[in-house]
């Protein structure tokens, strides 16, 4: 099968220590035939002071050259994921405007301007009512932004948060769930999916199998699959069972992309 590494971070994320050039000999090591370089491009607060935490030009030109250097050896695809606010709109409109990538990637990665990561959103607020927040969240994100091509792992909220047990259960988010596929698809674009919810014990895939075959049942086709690695070792991660898994929901299809537009690749 071609094998095709759709979320991958390097070094310039300010989350990740492994360098480009590992990343990518990991991808050669282990089989796979594509990789697409995502690293993070979002304001965060950098030294007491909110900026951006990737300079695009230079990222672009800095994957051109492991392109060309590896050109024989792998596929390299320029990407990015990018995570949106609406009130950094214009500035990431204007900042991704005629970039030259191949792929983009959408995620939501905070909530009234809070990292989910670290934990302050869920402060005095119930399971529910966090969770329906952020599917909030990334509804307002779909309405306001259409510059990317997938959305990048849909329900992890449920990653974070001090809940004595972390379940998310799709079918009490249906309706927002819904929604949220039905632009997705009304707009061209795909979902991801992100293996690394085993990593972080959550027992699944983001997005889980309901969500996987709902939006498959509303007509969408796009899906790629990635491993979201900030290492050498979890590139790749899972990614065999990911394409079964997909398989055996009724996907024929995943996807791979060159200058924004979707190739279809066999199951």
């Amino acid at each position: 099968m071609y094998k095709a590494d759709y979320h991958m971070h390097t070094a310039l994320s300010i989350d990740c220590n492994a360098s480009i050039e590992s990343q990518i000999e990991s991808a050669i090591k282990k089989g796979f035939s594509e990789i697409a370089i995502t690293d993070h491009f979002e304001y965060d607060f950098i030294q007491d002071k909110w900026a951006l935490t990737l300079d695009l030009p230079s990222y672009i030109d800095t994957i051109r050259t492991y392109q060309e250097k590896y050109k024989e050896r792998i596929c390299i695809k320029r990407g990015v994921e990018v995570g949106f606010e609406t009130r950094y709109k214009q500035e990431i409109e204007t900042l991704l405007k005629d970039k030259n990538f191949d792929f983009i990637i959408c995620s939501t990665h905070k909530c009234d301007m809070q990292e989910l990561a670290l934990g302050g959103f869920f402060i005095d607020k119930e399971q529910k009512e966090a969770y329906t927040t952020y599917f909030d969240h990334v509804l307002d994100t779909l309405r306001n932004f259409d510059n990317f091509d997938v959305y990048g792992h849909l329900d992890y909220v449920n990653r974070y948060g001090k809940y004595t047990v972390k379940v998310l259960t799709p079918m009490d988010y249906r309706e927002q769930i819904d929604e949220i596929l039905q632009i997705l698809i009304s707009k061209g674009k795909g979902l991801e999916v992100n293996t690394s919810g085993i990593r972080y014990g959550l027992g699944h895939f983001n997005p889980q199998i309901p969500v996987l075959r709902r939006y498959l049942e509303l007509g969408g086709e796009i899906i790629t699959i990635g491993s979201d690695s900030h290492c050498n070792e979890h590139v790749g991660f899972l990614w065999e069972e990911a394409a079964r898994m997909l398989k055996n929901i009724g996907f024929k299809y995943y996807a791979t992309f060159e200058k924004r537009k979707p190739i279809l690749k066999l199951l």
